[in-house]
């Protein structure tokens, strides 16, 4: 289904209309928390708005490998997939935010996080594109995150004495790795499953293991 607004023409897929979306997140909200009708009148703006969320949520798709996320040839937004809807909601409590309306900003990402079981604050520039594969227990904190930038199950970005890493494109971050501190992370990096990587820079085109200070960094295939 394309979806029009002003002169803007979302080509993106989506499972059901894109008022059913907005309405079955205004009942979530409406059933956990409250959504009054000024609630109602922001989300449906920040949503549908050149450049909202649903906007970005199309161009954070548009890359993604997984099939789940393309039918037909054409970008595919599903709300019942959960990881779909995880970014979703990320994009709509980051819109909500930039347009001053923090409490709001406080409920959808707190619904998220009660739907999802991970953290993606509201005030955290997740990039353009991003992407995420069973996210439960991560939390993704206040770090420079660059386009294609994926993270699994009980991954940690966060800060040590106040200073938070920064990312380069395509880093991966494989279940229970973290990343903590004054880190630069290149591009083109993985992060093995249980890798700790704190204050402790790490070059492009690499695989990493093991825990910071005792890293194992292999040089990957260009």
């Amino acid at each position: 289904m394309d979806y029009q607004k002003g002169e803007r023409i979302y080509f993106m897929i989506t499972a059901i209309p894109i008022h059913e979306i907005i309405n079955i997140l205004e009942r979530q909200l409406d059933n956990l928390f409250s959504c009054s009708e000024d609630d109602r009148t922001i989300i449906t703006h920040v949503i549908t708005k050149e450049g909202g969320a649903l906007f970005r949520l199309e161009k954070c798709f548009a890359p993604n490998p997984n099939k789940y996320y393309h039918r037909e040839g054409q970008t595919f937004f599903n709300p019942f997939h959960s990881g779909q809807y995880n970014i979703f909601l990320y994009f709509v409590s980051n819109e909500v935010w930039k347009e001053g309306y923090t409490l709001l900003a406080d409920k959808i990402y707190f619904l998220n996080k009660s739907l999802n079981a991970d953290d993606l604050f509201y005030e955290v520039e997740l990039p353009e594109f991003f992407m995420l594969d069973h996210p439960m227990g991560s939390v993704m904190g206040r770090a420079k995150y660059s386009n294609g930038f994926s993270f699994s199950q009980c991954c940690t970005v966060g800060n040590n004495r106040g200073v938070y890493p920064v990312i380069g494109d395509n880093c991966e971050m494989c279940m229970n790795s973290a990343i903590i501190g004054n880190c630069v992370i290149g591009d083109n990096v993985t992060l093995g499953a249980g890798a700790l990587v704190k204050d402790t820079d790490i070059p492009s085109n690499s695989l990493v293991f093991g825990q910071s200070p005792n890293l194992i960094i292999k040089k990957k295939k260009e």
